[in-house]
């Protein structure tokens, strides 16, 4: 059965200052580039292939990582594991939008799964267009460390642990640790380990 190491990308200036960043293509931040020199992948994960959002963010970890992990490839680049595209509130924080929407803001993160930000997309589209994906890497044969987003993390999660995103979920996931997943053959995801963690890094 094939496995998957989910991993987020480092810190941003726009996630210190509680911006939702969507698609937009920001660079890490010093201090997310510093987080990164101290993490270490855990063995199977130090050689693992590896596929990337195609977001600087997520490519600029890779390489990052590589400098400490030599064994590491070339990152493959797949498109579908681009994050959640979050419209026209790209650039605002959830409080700004909340103040604005007020009552309408509340139902609509009511709906869990079915939450869509104006002009964006659901976590149940995400889910969508991450399932071909799963599908693919579950037919190679071959564990991946995946890089990628906080949003598409959720999104995997989601479907492993039948979570519609109404409550909180059942398990508080990390942002600075590989989320492990199991794959079937036509590519849903089980929980194989969450939290991870990597080496000189703090709890989050």
């Amino acid at each position: 059965m094939v496995s998957i190491a989910l991993l987020r990308h480092g810190p941003t200036l726009w996630n210190a200052q509680g911006r939702l960043q969507g698609r937009r293509d920001t660079e890490l931040s010093d201090s997310g580039r510093a987080m990164i020199r101290g993490w270490r992948l855990p063995a199977p994960w130090a050689g693992a292939a590896i596929v990337s959002s195609p977001l600087q963010r997520c490519l600029d970890t890779i390489d990052i990582l590589r400098a400490a992990h030599p064994d590491l490839a070339t990152p493959s680049i797949d498109p579908r594991f681009i994050e959640t595209d979050w419209g026209t509130w790209v650039g605002r924080t959830l409080s700004d939008v909340r103040s604005e929407y007020g009552e309408a803001m509340t139902r609509n993160e009511a709906r869990g799964l079915d939450f869509r930000p104006d002009g964006g997309e659901s976590p149940r589209d995400v889910q969508a267009r991450l399932l071909p994906a799963l599908t693919e890497l579950a037919r190679q044969q071959e564990d991946r460390l995946v890089v990628a987003h906080r949003g598409i993390i959720r999104a995997i999660y989601a479907l492993a642990a039948d979570w519609d995103m109404r409550a909180n979920p059942p398990d508080k996931l990390s942002r600075q640790a590989l989320q492990i997943f199991t794959l079937s053959a036509d590519g849903h995801p089980s929980v194989a380990e969450l939290n991870v963690r990597l080496s000189a890094q703090t709890a989050a």
